[in-house]
């Protein structure tokens, strides 16, 4: 089990935004990992997608990774961010974007009408 977590601890390390989630960003295979996707494309974040329905192994070792039953799961700079709830409220109160621009993550959002 250490070496998976030797792959998602070099994962979070080596890209700003990751998001573990069901599926891939272009085809997301769960409802709560669209709606991050939603969220990040909306924000025009670049993250990387990491698809846990392709491997097992991975699917239950970021669950022991992070101890956080469920999937997705957002990750900024190798920080756990929490999963589609929490990235939804955080999202909604406009914290989602101060809490990446301070990690130094270039964020763009629409101007609001």
């Amino acid at each position: 089990m250490s070496n998976i977590h030797d792959e998602i601890k070099n994962m979070v390390s080596n890209n700003e935004v990751v998001l573990f989630m069901k599926g891939t960003p272009q085809a997301p295979q769960c409802g709560f990992s669209g709606q991050v996707v939603q969220i990040l494309n909306y924000m025009q974040v670049p993250f990387k997608g990491v698809n846990v329905l392709a491997d097992g192994e991975l699917r239950e070792g970021i669950k022991a990774y992070t101890n956080w039953p469920t999937i997705p799961q957002l990750y900024v700079k190798g920080e756990f961010v929490g999963g589609c709830d929490i990235v939804r409220e955080m999202f909604q109160s406009g914290e989602l974007a101060d809490h990446l621009k301070q990690a130094g993550v270039p964020v763009t959002m629409p101007a609001r009408a």
